[in-house]
């Protein structure tokens, strides 16, 4: 696939993402069984709702160097999205600070950011746009866009008719197009055939060559150690181990398969 770097690149010993002291905690609301017209009233009167604050992140610190491959490891529920959410910049934190060094490309899910209604050349055009790309150099990539995602016949076509895994190709070609100096992935390539998630996987080790900071979330550890040399197990909200990617992976399996099997319950 074409690319399009940038010409300001930090030097490669700069850090690309830098979380310090992060925490992020969401309100959830109390009397979700109430009916609508109680609701209502209680609108109308300025009565407030009852809310109780979840902790998902607590005392995050965490630096990572430009051009290195990063898994982040966890049971569901322990905080990893939000941890690539608040990379990203889609979220804040509660307390502590996100700093982030050079154009940042996320894909946090199947369709994030695409509109079911719009083709799939709309699709890239907007998703292009808001990435920085020009229209011409859009029009000059939509042919390596299309063979590269293996939708060839399909990009006039409304994404609402897309599978899962039509999307997931269409959202990975777009990103990759986009030559990012930081690519954030939240388990996307788990959608789609092998073929094409070795596609994947061979074009990510290319952006690794180039340099391109690559922050992975998934529960493919067999993935993770293709693509990653560090990695980071979440736990209840925190950072539990930090290291090379075959120490931390060693562990966390350890933790299902060896003598430590405490987080069995759920992947």
């Amino acid at each position: 696939m074409s690319s399009l770097r940038s010409s300001s690149l930090p030097h490669r010993d700069t850090a690309a993402i830098v979380l310090r002291n992060v925490s992020k905690d969401f309100r959830r609301y109390q009397g979700r069984d109430r009916w609508l017209r109680r609701e209502m009233l209680d609108m109308v009167l300025g009565k407030r709702k009852e809310t109780e604050t979840r902790t998902v992140l607590r005392d995050i610190n965490l630096e990572i160097r430009r051009g290195e491959t990063v898994g982040i490891l966890g049971r569901n529920g322990c905080g990893k999205s939000t941890l690539l959410r608040l990379m990203a910049g889609i979220l804040q934190p509660t307390s502590g600070e996100v700093r982030r060094v050079g154009r940042v490309c996320a894909l946090l899910g199947i369709g994030t950011g695409f509109h079911g209604e719009l083709t799939g050349a709309e699709n890239v055009f907007i998703n292009g746009t808001i990435l920085g790309l020009s229209e011409k150099y859009l029009a000059s990539i939509m042919p390596d866009i299309e063979y590269f995602a293996e939708l060839e016949g399909f990009m006039d076509t409304p994404l609402k008719y897309y599978s899962a895994g039509m999307q997931a190709r269409l959202g990975f070609a777009v990103a990759m197009c986009a030559a990012p100096d930081i690519f954030l992935i939240d388990e996307v390539m788990a959608v789609g055939d092998e073929g094409f998630r070795l596609k994947c996987l061979k074009r990510l080790q290319s952006a690794i060559a180039e340099g391109i900071t690559i922050v992975m979330v998934s529960h493919d550890i067999d993935a993770l150690r293709k693509v990653c040399t560090r990695g980071v197990w979440l736990r209840d909200g925190s950072v539990h181990m930090d290291g090379t990617i075959e120490e931390v992976a060693g562990s966390y399996l350890d933790c299902f398969y060896g003598a430590g099997q405490i987080e069995v319950s759920a992947v």
